[in-house]
């Protein structure tokens, strides 16, 4: 619970731009077996968050179309944390804003992310080391 987050965080972010539908950007999702995007704008800056959450709460309950762009409905206000911020720390951040994913950052830039998928895989390693030293 002490270690860095940036040693379970993913790297590998996958991003689409503020006119991205809802209907592309949920297709890439699916293709990557993924849950969340960062949306990037011209600079290649991260502007926005889109979920699987977004989609039910923001389109599928209201009823908007699918061809809605992804800058309707996207989380503008980023929840982030330092990639040297403990485990322990960011999950109870997450608790505290009921979120599933959060944005790693180093020196204002976003590097990564956290997801309590993440979680459990560093967990289900661990157990499998534990048990194969046995």
């Amino acid at each position: 619970m002490k270690a860095p987050i940036k040693v379970y965080m993913t790297k590998k972010l996958i991003g689409v731009t503020p006119d991205t539908t809802v209907q592309e950007a949920s297709k890439l999702m699916m293709e990557f077996e993924i849950g969340s995007l960062v949306v990037i704008d011209e600079k290649g800056n991260v502007i926005g968050f889109f979920t699987k959450s977004d989609i039910l709460r923001r389109v599928v309950v209201p009823g908007l179309p699918y061809d809605t762009p992804v800058k309707d409905i996207m989380t503008k206000e980023l929840i982030t944390v330092n990639s040297n911020t403990p485990l322990g720390e960011v999950l109870r951040k997450m608790a505290r804003h009921r979120i599933k994913h959060i944005l790693i950052e180093e020196e204002g830039k976003i590097v990564g992310i956290f997801t309590l998928s993440d979680l459990l895989e560093a967990s289900r390693r661990k157990l499998e080391t534990a048990i194969s030293t046995e």
